[in-house]
């Protein structure tokens, strides 16, 4: 009986030594993948993804721009975009803002072309990176006048329901000045 009574505290402890190793392996395997743990290919593959989604959003020679845009943000839920002293932090609210530009500027500017002359990259974790870039918009006035707009934009990007979206950004626009020097690194930049 004493015997018995042994062998059974023993399968007991040896169950509940299991059941604890796999609780903890289930909660220490499932915790959140940080830049740390990722490859500097998987770094740069979401780099270069970031890259072409949105210079394809940008590119002005396709047709409805307002919606183009639209297209780097989330359907749902909040965004919060910050430019020209104001903060929107609806997706009505942003789209209303990107309409009023397309209106006021966009439509005005003949022949544009949308140029981005940095890029860098920052992948947080499989999910979340954040790009900060600087472009050009040179043009044409409606008078025929060569003119271009520039400035610098921060994008903090979240995967969500497999589709990349811009949840947080922050445009800096720059006055037209040709003496200003601009970065023409195209490469995505990743940090290790």
């Amino acid at each position: 009986m004493l015997h018995s009574a042994r062998v059974h505290r023993s399968i007991f402890s040896l169950l509940l030594s299991m059941a604890i190793a796999g609780a903890a392996a289930v909660l220490f395997g499932c915790s959140p993948r940080t830049a740390a743990d990722m490859s500097a290919t998987e770094k740069t593959a979401i780099a270069d993804s970031l890259k072409h989604l949105v210079v394809s959003a940008y590119d002005l020679s396709k047709p409805d721009p307002v919606k183009n845009l639209m297209s780097l943000y989330p359907t749902e839920g909040r965004v919060i975009s910050a430019s020209g002293g104001v903060i929107t932090t609806t997706r009505p609210q942003l789209e209303q803002g990107i309409k009023a530009f397309w209106t006021y500027v966009g439509q005005n500017m003949r022949s544009p072309k949308w140029e981005w002359t940095s890029m860098n990259v920052d992948v947080l974790a499989p999910d979340a990176a954040v790009m900060t870039s600087t472009y050009q918009v040179p043009h044409l006035t409606p008078m025929g006048m060569s003119h271009t707009i520039g400035g610098a934009w921060t994008a903090v990007f979240q995967k969500r329901g497999g589709r990349w979206v811009i949840i947080q950004e922050h445009l800096s626009d720059v006055a037209s000045n040709p003496n200003l020097p601009m970065n023409m690194n195209m490469t995505p930049q990743v940090n290790p």
